[in-house]
């Protein structure tokens, strides 16, 4: 049969069966019954490219982070909420040092795995809906490159507002981003070049995640230059206040709530 996908949880699935084969906890996905079968993240644009990435680093400790994953760490101050905590990496480091942290998420599977992991206080829900519930937080982390929730110049006004809403005065976000206009790739130079004839910015990608039988519906990632970020930033309740590039392409922006 030749189809779509079903519908589901593809995040928590792909992630409880990363966690099984890490850690022998669970039922674990076996080639011929017998070996562990590496867990592959599908993602899937929408001009038909396909790509596939292991998915160990989504549980590493600090010893396998990148630099300036633990750059991040150590700007932390307060209070803090991960956003798309994903399966725990940087909250489970953060709540062993005695931070008090939050996780984030719209999966419940990640979620479960992250409970299993130990990591306590975990919310299931958008930034948006976890804004009516009235806790508030000195610091606001978008790891993993998770610039990308800010999705494209529509939706980054109510994704900054709601977290405004959630924040204490004085409060940061700590934003890691790619810069992704160094490639020479045609493949990519070709979709920024027609997400811009479609009026979008170019890094603006659309996607679905695919996990064994499992997708997820088309949405909207962000990977966006320092000039595209701090334009989307301008007239938010937000300021930027430092940009660290020293991994370039990669980078950590740092954003502080306006008094």
């Amino acid at each position: 049969m030749i189809g779509e996908p079903r519908l589901g949880d593809v995040f928590g699935e792909m992630i409880r069966d990363a966690y099984a084969v890490a850690t022998g906890v669970g039922p674990r996905p076996l080639v011929g019954g017998r070996l562990p079968r590496p867990v592959i993240e599908i993602i899937e644009r929408d001009d038909g490219l396909v790509n596939g990435a292991p998915t160990e680093h989504y549980l590493a400790g600090p010893a396998d982070w990148q630099p300036y994953d633990r750059r991040a760490v150590d700007r932390v101050h307060g209070r803090t909420l991960d956003v798309g905590v994903g399966g725990g990496r940087i909250a489970l480091h953060l709540q062993e040092r005695g931070v008090p942290v939050t996780g984030l998420d719209t999966s419940l599977g990640a979620l479960r795995v992250c409970r299993h992991r130990g990591l306590r206080d975990l919310v299931h829900g958008t930034v948006d809906e976890h804004a009516a519930d009235g806790p508030r937080y000195d610091t606001f982390l978008l790891l993993g490159n998770n610039v990308g929730l800010f999705e494209g110049r529509e939706r980054a006004p109510a994704f900054l507002a709601a977290l405004a809403a959630l924040a204490r005065p004085g409060a940061r976000i700590i934003a890691h981003g790619t810069d992704p206009y160094g490639t020479t790739d045609p493949v990519h130079v070709g979709y920024h070049e027609l997400n811009r004839r479609r009026g979008r910015l170019g890094g603006q990608l659309r996607l679905r995640l695919r996990y064994r039988e499992l997708g997820t519906e088309w949405f909207d990632y962000l990977v966006c230059s320092v000039a595209e970020f701090a334009e989307l930033v301008h007239g938010t309740p937000w300021r930027l206040t430092d940009v660290d590039d020293t991994d370039a392409p990669y980078y950590l922006a740092t954003l502080t709530l306006r008094r």
